[in-house]
């Protein structure tokens, strides 16, 4: 699933960049469709049609910025540190594998999303809400900082660019699909069997990115 690292004075080929921003996209699609408070948040505000493209935005920003601080955060540091390149290699396959297991015990065991009417609310409040969701979340800078990062700066430095957009335009679909979508989704979302499949394609998702981590980590000791 890694682009292949290659000399930076070497003229980038089109297929490199696609390559690249695809396994963002799909890194960063599939952390963010996980089932969690924040994708909950925007699926209510989606069904009351409550300031949809304010929230939308955020929550999308958000993810862009957090993605890009830590592929170039932790780009430097990786370049300088070839044992921490190591263990964030091996320490994310191992990260992707258990998340990929956890995937597929929910895919075994789904439950239904439910979005609770609620009293209307102001713009302010619902940013505000939004950024506790995310901000306050561990999980989003473990995910996005983190094993984002890491992943990343495993791309050649000309890549990562490509990369990050390719995760942050993920990110921006999946929040634009949920909250403009809601209505539409609503009657699928309320059964069971739907997250069933949702939760299964991320465990083949993340589990075939785990692999790819153990490849390079084999490599990189041969």
């Amino acid at each position: 699933m890694l682009a292949p690292m290659t000399d930076p004075s070497i003229g980038l080929q089109p297929a490199q960049l696609a390559s690249a921003a695809a396994t963002g996209a799909l890194l960063g699609g599939s952390l963010i469709v996980a089932i969690g408070a924040q994708n909950a948040f925007v699926l209510r505000q989606g069904l009351q049609r409550q300031h949809v493209g304010p929230l939308v935005l955020f929550c999308a920003s958000c993810d862009a910025v957090l993605m890009a601080l830590g592929v170039a955060g932790l780009g430097a540091v990786i370049g300088q540190a070839p044992l921490l390149s190591a263990l964030l290699t091996w320490g994310g396959a191992v990260f992707l594998a258990v998340y990929a297991a956890l995937a597929a015990r929910r895919a075994l065991r789904p439950g239904a999303l439910a979005a609770a009417a609620a009293a209307p609310l102001s713009r302010r409040q619902v940013l505000a809400q939004a950024a506790g969701f995310t901000l306050l979340n561990p999980h989003v800078y473990l995910d996005t900082v983190v094993l984002v990062g890491a992943l990343g700066a495993q791309q050649p430095a000309p890549l990562r660019p490509a990369f990050v957009a390719g995760a942050a335009l993920a990110s921006l679909v999946w929040f634009s699909a949920l909250g403009y979508g809601a209505r539409l989704l609503a009657p699928l979302l309320a059964r069971p069997q739907a997250w069933r499949w949702l939760e299964g394609g991320i465990a083949l998702t993340m589990a075939a990115l785990s692999a790819g981590l153990v490849v390079h980590g084999l490599r990189a000791l041969a």
